[in-house]
């Protein structure tokens, strides 16, 4: 019954895009129906990758959840360049890497079952969100020593952004040799074919950026009618808005017992956030009128690094544990909570 709703849901996508441009709804109203239809976008595509993962292993299968699930946030933050909106496209892209890591993660420890991870996969994954945390430091001592959008704070940001994607690429590509060699296995009868897979993950995918990117342009009025600051909003609000299908593919791969699966989906996520979303947007902002300098707020920064650090205790016995995962759900209401009580720069 549960799959005949969701399927049925699908629906709600189209309809947000007609009533966005054929009536004039209140921004309250867009944003919740917009919302609502994300939820079953997710679903369809951790459903599409779970058929994925068939064909390729949870490795490869959970690279490319991130991918599709990461380009509604690639998308949503160009749009907020373009309104020269570089807090909103800072705070949003780090509430996305803090967010998979203890949100997702934790949720997907949560529902699932107690059973392996693959350690070194997700190590090196968390690596390589550790390492960004780290050349992200030199634009944001720049952006607290002067104005946060200086150019000279631009110009440090493209060294940090072509070392982080070439860093991205050669441990990406590492690991995924890795995975198609060790994990390639014989798919399940019922498993789509592995184009039709592809295909409908790249149309869910358009879909989701079509209505984050709706949901987005009516976040302000919403925003204002519950009185928070465009930071909170940002970090938090846009951040799990853009990580909906990585929210929605975990839970539901989770639940479906299939942890090293789910763990790829929240942990490589994050790390390509931080390593190919984050310097390829900062690269494409030279080409827009504003520039988006790589200066995250101090608040910022320490969540990632504290994000990191607790998604590593938690993969450290590598097993998956419903305790951890909701001491990663509780960690996260409390950076929430900070970021609200952080307001504006």
């Amino acid at each position: 019954m549960a799959r005949r709703i969701l399927w049925a849901s699908l629906a709600l996508a189209p309809a947000t895009i007609a009533v966005r441009y054929a009536a004039n709804p209140g921004n309250t109203a867009l944003f919740v129906l917009a919302a609502v239809a994300l939820i079953p976008l997710a679903w369809l595509i951790g459903e599409t990758t779970e058929h994925a993962a068939e064909h390729t292993g949870p490795g490869v299968g959970g690279f490319l959840n991130a991918s599709f699930g990461n380009a509604p946030e690639l998308i949503i933050a160009l749009f907020a360049i373009g309104n020269g909106l570089p807090q909103v496209v800072r705070g949003s892209l780090a509430g996305s890497v803090i967010s998979n890591l203890l949100l997702v993660f934790g949720v997907a420890q949560a529902v699932g079952p107690e059973k392996s991870l693959d350690r070194r996969s997700l190590f090196a994954q968390l690596g390589l969100c550790g390492a960004a945390v780290l050349l992200f430091v030199p634009a944001v001592v720049l952006g607290y020593t002067g104005p946060s959008e200086r150019h000279a704070a631009a110009l440090v940001s493209v060294p940090i952004s072509v070392v982080l994607l070439a860093l991205y690429l050669a441990v990406t590509g590492r690991n995924l040799r890795r995975h198609s060699r060790l994990e390639r296995a014989a798919a399940a009868e019922s498993a789509w074919p592995l184009p039709l897979a592809l295909t409908v993950l790249g149309v869910a995918t358009l879909a989701t950026a079509i209505v984050s990117e709706i949901l987005v342009h009516s976040l302000k009025g919403f925003a204002s009618a519950i009185g928070a600051s465009e930071f909170f909003i940002a970090a938090v609000i846009v951040a799990i808005v853009g990580n909906a299908a990585e929210h929605g593919g975990a839970v539901v791969i989770a639940r479906a017992g299939k942890m090293k699966l789910a763990s790829e989906i929240a942990v490589s996520s994050s790390a390509q956030v931080a390593l190919l979303v984050v310097p390829a947007v900062m690269l494409l902002s030279l080409l827009f009128t504003h520039e988006l300098p790589l200066s995250f707020r101090w608040e910022e920064l320490a969540a990632m690094a504290g994000a990191v650090g607790l998604a590593g205790a938690t993969i450290a016995n590598g097993r998956s544990s419903r305790r951890e995962g909701m001491l990663l759900i509780v960690a996260y209401v409390l950076v929430a909570l900070g970021f609200l009580a952080a307001g504006n720069r």
